[in-house]
């Protein structure tokens, strides 16, 4: 990320948000009508100009030939994710700790963390840029969200954390999506240790990146043209982990792996037969883990891979 200037990725996520969004009710996985508001020339341009006829999947098969697998892979997990908080939160979370909230908007459209303290917290300049957007699309910001400004890879987490209010004697969710492979292996740790030391229960979501797109990116459909945009970008991948070490390397850090589903696998959840067809982006996947000991009934069954459109449809009222 380049030094003075929001994530850029951050900004194209928001943008794939925005064009789901825009798709009849009865096609898209979610709606969340504050992407847009977060996007600047071009992209604000791209999104706005969806009413026009043609012009969405015009836009869609651009991005999907450009970025193999990316879009789709952003719009499924996001519903995926959506799908793991609302469980969380009826497992008696109560606090929602965003670790690098770039332009996530679920503390505004999901019904369900309107009760929850919520901390945002992301480098400077994204959380600023974030915060003018919300004033625009926002009469008022909602009293339970709290920004809180630090820099991951500084190691400036726990007092930052510690000065904006946050308990840890208190059931958790962990929100570190889109973030892990932009950060050094000492922001890693540094992270994962503080994360560790919540209450009991408490569940860390996060996604990464297979350790081997930085190894031998060429075995991955469509990162040539992926890494090009992220160096110029400033935002180059730094860090992945082997799947299959995945589950020792969190329990040697005090955290118990419940779900790991990779993007193909979650493609195929929420797209359906449209996934059948997409290629690229299969390095990228989401995780669960449960702080302290595994819980008595952990299994796939406590958290569903997808909830049912009427269960969605209440969480995000």
């Amino acid at each position: 990320m380049r030094a003075g200037h929001a994530s850029r990725t951050a900004e194209y996520n928001a943008l794939f948000r925005a064009l789901q969004s825009s798709l009849p009710a009865s096609r898209r996985l979610f709606e969340d009508p504050l992407a847009q508001a977060f996007l600047t020339w071009p992209l604000n341009l791209v999104a706005r100009l969806t009413v026009v006829p043609g012009w969405r999947e015009f836009v869609h098969w651009f991005i999907d030939r450009r970025w193999p697998g990316m879009r789709s892979s952003v719009v499924a997990r996001t519903a995926l994710i959506d799908d793991w908080i609302t469980t969380c939160i009826g497992e008696g979370a109560t606090q929602l700790v965003m670790l690098g909230a770039g332009y996530d908007s679920r503390p505004y459209r999901l019904s369900c963390l309107h009760e929850l303290t919520v901390f945002e917290v992301d480098h400077p300049d994204t959380q600023r840029a974030k915060q003018r957007a919300l004033h625009h699309a926002l009469s008022d910001l909602p009293t339970n969200v709290r920004y809180v400004a630090s820099d991951l890879n500084q190691g400036q987490l726990e007092t930052a954390m510690a000065g904006a209010g946050y308990r840890g004697t208190t059931p958790t969710i962990f929100l570190w999506e889109g973030v892990t492979n932009y950060l050094t292996e000492a922001a890693i740790e540094t992270s994962l240790q503080w994360c560790s030391r919540a209450a009991a229960s408490s569940v860390l979501i996060f996604t990464y990146v297979h350790r081997d797109v930085l190894t031998n990116p060429g075995a991955f459909v469509g990162t040539g043209r992926l890494f090009a945009s992220l160096a110029k970008a400033g935002e180059r991948l730094t860090f992945g982990l082997d799947p299959k070490t995945l589950p020792d390397f969190l329990a040697n850090r005090g955290l118990h792996l419940e779900r790991d589903v990779g993007a193909a696998e979650y493609r195929q959840l929420y797209l359906k037969d449209a996934a059948r067809k997409i290629r690229g982006h299969e390095f990228y996947r989401v995780a669960l883990a449960r702080i302290g000991k595994p819980a008595a009934q952990a299994d796939a069954a406590a958290y569903p891979d997808r909830l049912t459109a009427k269960e969605r449809l209440g969480a995000s009222r």
